[in-house]
């Protein structure tokens, strides 16, 4: 009985440390891709995003840390609209997943 009970808070911290999906990330992607290249740093309309999580700052000046890359998907700025409202958390974190993998 102790061993299952070790075994579900395992799995549900495990459960816990995986934020978003990449796969329903990309499928979120398709609106930002009107204006980000998903494969390219070349500005589109926006910049584009490829290594994004890889480069030491992002257009703002600011880490690209998923805290920063967040709050420029809820506040949007220089063209970009906000969503915060647009966009609800566990598409955002699929959408941090996906930015990642590029």
């Amino acid at each position: 009985m102790l061993s299952l009970g070790v075994l579900l808070v395992s799995t549900a911290a495990f459960a816990q440390g995986k934020k978003g999906d990449p796969a329903k990330g990309k499928a979120v992607f398709e609106q930002c891709s009107v204006c980000h290249a998903p494969d390219s740093t070349e500005k589109k309309m926006g910049p584009g995003l490829k290594g994004l999580f890889k480069a030491s700052k992002m257009t703002n000046g600011k880490k690209p840390t998923e805290a920063n890359v967040r709050a420029k998907i809820d506040e949007g700025g220089n063209g970009m609209p906000a969503y915060k409202d647009m966009l609800n958390g566990q598409e955002k974190d699929d959408l941090i997943a996906y930015l990642k993998t590029l």
